[in-house]
C-alpha cells in the first residue's frame, strides 16, 4: 500500500518513533571528539548532496536521499523540495570512526546569506564547497570572508570531480590566486571526470601514484611548510633540516588552519563517493574541536571580554543562533552550548532579562526531525520547543555573546493582505517570519502609511511569500514601495513663531524662538552641545534614531519649564511629518533660546503648535535638502560584461569603488549606488548578462540628493499628497 502521509505528517510520526531514543550526548562523547562544521558555498556546488551522503554512508540515516528527487534529508522544507535548492540552514549529526560530526548545511544563493551567517556562530570550522565544473563563484568568496570574520578555521572541498570538462590545474591556480598560497591540497585526485577513481594523501604520500593529476610529494613539502608556520620555533627547526614529529604535525595542523596559515583542499565526488572517507578523516585531523576554538564573551555584569573554555563543569554559556516555526512542535529555538551543562526541566537565565525560562525538554536535531535528550554540554547543538522568550542572539547563562552580524535587508516591497479582513492573521504570520529570519523585517511607514517588508532580494521575498501562503494561509499583494528619503538642512538659520488664537473665551498663546544647525552624523550630542557653542545651555534632549538634538537655553523664565515637554512633542511630531516632501527629518540641532508666554492664555497645545511651526519656518530658510539611502553593491559577472555593467551603474548615479578577480573568467565590481536606482536591479542584471551575473547589496549610509533630483521628488510628493486629499 502506498504511503499517503504528507511530508509534514511523516515528520511528526518519525518524532514519535524517535521518542524512544532518549540519550545523554555527553555520556557518549568527550568534547574533543566533536567537530562542528558549517558547509557553505555557491549554489549548485553540491553542499546538500555531500551532507546527505555523509548521513547515508555513515548509517545515520537509512534511506536514500536526492535533492533532484525532492527526497533530500537536509532540504526537508516544502519550498526547498519545490525549488530544488536550499533555503534554510539545517543541522545534522553522525558518527565517523569515533568522531561526532555536527554539520550545518547552508543555502548557496546569496539571497539567503542570513541563514549562513547565523549558523557560523554555532560552528568551529567552515568547509567551503566548490563545484569543480563551475569553479569559484560569487558566494564562494562571500562565505570565505564571513568565516574569517567569525574566526573559523577554513577548509575547501572541491566537489563534482567526476563531472565533464574538469580542468584541475585551473581550479587549483584560481583557488590559490584568490585565497592565497596557504590553500594546499590534503589529497590529490587520480584522474578526473569519469576517470576520477581515487585520491592520494599528500600528508603521507605512499603506494601507487600513477595517474595523479599533480605530484603528491611536491605538494607534501608545501603542506608541511604551511603546517609548521603555526609555530615559529618548529618552523626554524624545519628550515634547519629537522623534520617535525607526527605529534607535532597533528598539533600544529589544527593551529595552522585556525590561524589561516593553512587552508586544506579536499577533492571528492558526492555522487560516486570517491575521496569521501579521506575527506572525513582529513576533517577530523585538521578541524578544531570545541576546546580548540574557545569563544569570547562579556561577563553579564562587566564589559570585560573573557575567553570561555569548553568545560562541562564550568558555568553555563550558550547562545541562540536560529529559530524555526514548525507546524507541529510550534517554535524551535536552536542553541550552541559553549560551556557547562544543560538538562531538561532546567531553568535558564537569559542575559539582560530578569525573567528566566524553564525548558521542558532538550532535543537533538536531525534536519527536520527531533530526538529528545536528557543532557547536553560544551560543543553540543540542541533545540528547545515552545519557548517564546528565546529569540535569535539571546545569550544564556552568565556571559553575553556578541550579536550575530546579520546583513541589513535593503530590498523592500509595500505589502497588504490579498483578502480584506486578513490583517490580524497577516500580522501574526509576518511576526513569525521576522523571528525566523533575521534578514527579514517589516515596518509601517508613518508617512506613507505603507507596510513595507524588507529582504535581501526579490527572490528572498518571493520565497517568504510562498511560505506565508503554505504555512499560514496568508497571501500578500505587493508593489514597489516609496524610497525612505530623509530631510535635513545645510546651513544655520534662526527665527520664531508666535501662535495666537482668540475665538471667544480663553485664547491660545505661545511664542518660541529657535536657532537651527546642521548636526553632522560623526558628531555626538556631548561634543556638539558645549558651553562654547551654547553659553546659556541648561539641558539637552537627544533622539538617536533621527540624530536630532535640541538644546534648552531659555533663561529668565521666558518660557516656563512646564511647557518644555510640549515644545519637545511639537519638534518630534514635525520630525516624523517632515517639511519639504513629507519625509522624516534627521541630522540637525535646534536651540530654543527665547520665547514668550501669557499667564492665562498659554497652554501646552499652544506651545506645541508654536514649536512645530517655528521648526517648519526656520527649516525652510536653512537650505533644506533630501538625503537618500546609498547601498554598497558588489556585482560579479563574466569579464566580457564589465563594460556594460560599468556603463549601467554610471547611468544609475553609481560610483565604482574598484574591481577584483572572482576566479576564472569572473570579475567583481564594487560600487556605491542610490537605493532608488537599484530597487529592481535583479531584472536588469539578468537582462545584461543573460542570467550569468549575481550581486550582493548592503546599506552604506545616507547622502545628499542632487538638486535636480530633489526637485523631482518634491514635486512628485506634492502631486501624491493632492491626489490623497481628493
Amino acid at each position: 500500500m502506498p504511503n499517503r502521509l504528507s511530508g509534514e505528517k511523516r515528520q511528526k510520526v518519525r518524532r514519535v518513533e524517535n521518542a524512544q531514543g532518549k540519550h545523554n550526548i555527553m555520556a557518549k562523547y568527550t568534547v574533543d571528539a566533536i567537530r562542528n562544521i558549517a558547509f557553505c558555498g555557491h549554489k549548485s556546488a553540491g553542499k546538500t548532496t555531500l551532507v546527505d551522503r555523509m548521513l547515508t554512508s555513515t548509517g545515520a540515516v537509512s534511506r536514500l536521499a536526492s535533492v533532484d528527487d525532492g527526497t533530500s534529508i537536509c532540504d526537508f522544507d516544502e519550498e526547498e523540495k519545490t525549488h530544488r535548492y536550499t533555503i534554510e540552514s539545517s543541522i545534522v549529526h553522525f558518527d565517523f570512526e569515533g568522531t561526532r560530526f555536527q554539520i550545518l548545511d547552508t543555502p548557496g544563493y546569496p539571497d539567503f546569506i542570513g541563514q549562513t551567517i547565523g549558523t557560523l556562530r554555532a560552528a568551529d570550522n567552515m568547509a567551503i564547497v566548490i563545484n569543480a565544473q563551475a569553479g569559484i563563484e560569487v558566494n564562494t568568496r562571500r562565505v570565505f570572508n564571513e568565516a574569517g570574520k567569525e574566526g573559523l578555521g577554513r577548509v575547501i572541498v572541491v566537489n563534482r570531480m567526476d563531472g565533464d570538462n574538469i580542468e584541475f590545474d585551473t581550479i587549483l591556480s584560481n583557488i590559490q590566486e584568490l585565497f592565497g598560497s596557504c590553500c594546499v591540497p590534503m589529497n590529490v585526485p587520480v584522474g578526473s571526470g569519469q576517470d576520477f577513481k581515487a585520491v592520494i594523501n599528500t600528508l603521507k604520500p605512499e603506494g601507487d601514484m600513477t595517474g595523479a593529476l599533480i605530484d603528491p610529494e611536491e605538494i607534501h613539502s608545501a603542506l608541511i611548510e604551511a603546517i609548521v608556520s603555526a609555530d615559529d620555533e618548529v618552523m626554524m627547526q624545519y628550515l634547519e633540516g629537522e623534520v617535525p614529529s607526527e605529534d607535532e604535525i597533528k598539533r600544529l595542523m589544527v593551529e595552522a588552519v585556525k590561524k589561516g596559515d593553512l587552508v586544506p583542499i579536499f577533492f571528492v565526488s558526492a555522487k560516486t563517493g570517491v575521496g569521501f572517507d579521506e575527506m572525513l578523516r582529513g576533517l577530523v585531523a585538521c578541524c578544531a574541536n570545541p576546546t580548540q576554538h574557545p569563544m569570547k564573551a562579556e561577563k553579564e555584569d562587566s564589559d570585560e571580554m573573557v575567553e570561555i573554555a569548553a568545560n562541562p563543569n564550568g558555568p553555563l554559556a550558550a547562545q541562540v543562533f536560529k529559530v524555526r516555526i514548525d507546524p507541529f512542535v510550534q517554535r524551535l529555538s536552536y542553541m550552541r552550548i559553549f560551556s557547562g551543562k544543560m538538562t531538561k526541566d532546567m531553568n535558564l537565565s537569559i542575559v539582560g532579562n530578569r525573567k528566566g525560562v524553564k525548558i521542558a525538554q532538550l532535543y537533538l536535531v536531525q534536519a527536520g526531525e527531533t530526538v529528545p535528550v536528557d543532557e547536553a554540554g560544551p560543543g553540543d547543538i540542541v533545540a528547545v520547543t515552545k519557548c517564546e522568550d528565546l529569540g535569535v542572539n539571546m545569550s544564556i547563562g552568565e556571559y553575553r555573546f556578541a550579536p550575530i552580524p546579520f546583513p541589513t535587508p535593503m530590498v523592500g516591497l509595500a505589502a497588504s493582505p490579498k483578502t480584506r479582513g486578513d490583517e490580524a492573521k497577516l500580522s501574526t504570520a509576518l511576526t513569525k517570519l521576522a523571528q525566523e529570519d533575521s534578514t527579514f523585517r517589516r515596518e509601517l511607514d508613518p508617512q506613507t502609511k505603507e507596510m513595507v517588508i524588507y529582504g535581501m532580494s526579490e527572490l528572498h521575498l518571493t520565497v517568504l511569500r510562498e511560505r506565508l501562503k503554505r504555512r499560514d494561509k496568508a497571501e500578500l499583494e505587493t508593489r514597489e514601495p516609496k524610497i525612505p528619503y530623509r530631510e535635513t538642512i545645510q546651513i544655520n538659520a534662526e527665527g520664531m513663531y508666535r501662535h495666537r488664537k482668540q475665538s471667544g473665551g480663553r485664547g491660545q498663546f505661545g511664542e518660541v524662538h529657535i536657532r537651527m544647525f546642521p548636526f553632522p552624523l560623526e558628531e555626538t550630542a556631548e561634543s556638539f552641545a558645549t558651553k562654547d557653542r551654547f553659553p546659556s545651555l541648561k539641558e539637552t534632549h537627544y533622539d538617536p534614531d533621527n540624530h536630532f538634538l535640541w538644546v534648552d537655553s531659555v533663561v529668565g523664565g521666558a518660557i516656563p519649564g512646564n511647557f518644555m515637554p510640549a515644545i519637545d512633542k511639537g519638534f518630534r511630531e514635525r520630525l516624523e511629518r517632515g517639511v519639504i516632501a513629507g519625509y522624516k527629518v534627521q541630522n540637525l540641532c535646534i536651540e530654543v533660546h527665547f520665547g514668550k508666554y501669557h499667564p492665562v492664555d498659554s497652554s501646552e497645545q499652544a506651545f506645541k503648535m508654536a514649536a512645530s511651526m517655528a521648526f517648519r519656518n526656520v527649516f525652510q530658510t536653512a537650505k533644506p535638502t533630501l538625503l537618500e539611502p546609498i547601498v554598497k553593491l558588489e556585482v560579479t559577472v563574466p569579464g566580457d560584461k564589465l563594460g556594460d555593467i560599468s556603463s549601467d551603474l554610471s547611468g544609475r548615479r553609481g560610483r565604482v569603488l574598484g574591481m577584483a578577480s572572482a576566479g576564472g573568467e569572473l570579475q567583481t565590481i564594487a560600487a556605491e549606488v542610490p537605493l532608488a536606482e537599484v530597487s529592481t536591479y535583479a531584472r536588469s542584471l539578468a537582462s545584461i548578462t543573460g542570467g550569468q551575473g549575481s550581486y550582493t547589496i548592503e546599506f552604506s549610509r545616507y547622502d545628499v540628493v542632487p538638486g535636480n533630483v530633489v526637485k523631482e521628488i518634491v514635486e512628485k510628493s506634492k502631486v501624491e499628497e493632492e491626489e490623497e486629499e481628493e
